[in-house]
């Protein structure tokens, strides 16, 4: 089987291998595995890889470079149309060669594969949603315009899309779907959480606006001005570093936070085993994956309630749903911390329902896509 696949990832060509950011090419891994031939359409960037990009494990890979395609800016709405026929192109040549095509989206370069594959009714295709699908959430047009067309069973024929959570009134190519990251092997090697003074918070991710870091960090911090012994571990790399360590230094909590920045996933897998609370105030996620990887280990999410969240956390049964107001939210945690039976609960029920998505399962309902 010849698999095409069409992603707004950027990849990077280092000693005779394509690399790509770890959690998807992890994934992709489990694709690829089942084909004899990989065609990649997406931007490349010519840099070594960092410790947050991993390369593809297979022999037979063609790559196909792009340009990147932004609308974030006058000047890259006009270069991206002046791109866009060339790109076009490119990914219809890619699907002609496909035996299967597979999609990544939301993003640019995947709504231009929205509409390429239009003119291959017959081709086996399948496309992986890995943002917010919630029909009632705000989002940009194009995501919105993706979203219609993946599920208008008319234009997209012979499709199956993937996407985070089960919502009402979808049409028949819509499947509930998931990610895993951890090995059935380790699914009962979680060590059960006691919950006491001092507690060790995480935040796992990029440190953007988006994902709210800052707040993260604001909130740990109203935690031990209310007399808690908290300790805040940082996980990641952003334009928010310098913000958080500028509010680290002003309110002298070097004793109590540290910025990590972006750690092997081994690393990270140890500092899930070690806290007892994952934060993360997004403002838009489609599977947290950090969510799904700290209840694996019974460390407890704090997350916004965005997207599949409430499903995953069981509307607050297996987790602490927020909504990134300073005073409910610690109000929150405060009751919360009070009552370590039911943090130890919380946490037993976050293990059992994780464990359910292992990377076995992962492949097995991959292999049934293609």
């Amino acid at each position: 089987m010849k698999l095409a696949i069409i992603t707004h990832a950027e990849h990077i060509f280092y000693r005779e291998q394509w690399y790509a950011y770890a959690p998807y090419v992890r994934e992709m891994n489990l694709w690829t595995q089942h084909v004899q031939s990989v065609s990649i359409v997406a931007p490349q960037r010519d840099v070594d890889p960092g410790v947050i990009e991993l390369p593809y494990a297979h022999d037979t890979i063609t790559f196909y470079k792009i340009p990147g395609v932004s609308l974030k800016s006058f000047l890259n709405i006009l270069r991206s149309f002046f791109y866009a026929p060339y790109i076009l192109i490119k990914i219809w040549l890619v699907m002609y060669r496909a035996d299967h095509i597979h999609l990544r989206c939301p993003g640019n370069i995947g709504l231009l594969g929205c509409l390429v594959q239009i003119f291959f009714p017959g081709k086996k295709k399948t496309a992986k949603y890995a943002g917010n699908w919630d029909p009632n959430s705000k989002q940009p047009l194009s995501y919105k315009f993706q979203k219609w067309l993946l599920s208008n069973t008319f234009l997209t024929r012979n499709m199956q899309v993937i996407v985070y959570g089960e919502w009402p009134g979808q049409s028949g190519n819509v499947k509930a779907f998931f990610t895993a990251s951890y090995s059935k092997n380790k699914a009962n090697t979680a060590i059960a959480r006691k919950f006491h003074e001092p507690y060790h918070f995480i935040f796992a991710g990029s440190l953007v606006t988006g994902k709210r870091p800052v707040f993260a960090l604001q909130l740990v911090h109203g935690l031990i001005k209310l007399g808690f012994h908290c300790n805040f571990d940082v996980y990641g790399e952003g334009l928010e570093h310098e913000h958080m360590a500028s509010y680290i230094h002003e309110n002298s909590l070097e004793d109590h936070v540290t910025l990590h920045g972006n750690r092997p996933s081994e690393e990270l897998e140890r500092a899930y085993q070690r806290a007892h609370f994952l934060i993360l105030p997004s403002k838009s996620e489609g599977w947290p994956k950090v969510v799904a990887e700290a209840m694996f280990w019974g460390c407890i999410p704090v997350v916004t309630s965005i997207s599949c969240v409430p499903w995953m956390l069981d509307n607050g049964n297996r987790g602490v749903l927020i909504n990134a107001e300073m005073k409910s939210d610690l109000d929150q945690l405060q009751t919360l911390l009070e009552n370590p039976k039911l943090l130890t609960e919380m946490s037993r029920k976050a293990n059992e329902w994780s464990v359910q998505y292992t990377l076995e399962t992962f492949e097995t309902e991959i292999q049934k896509l293609l």
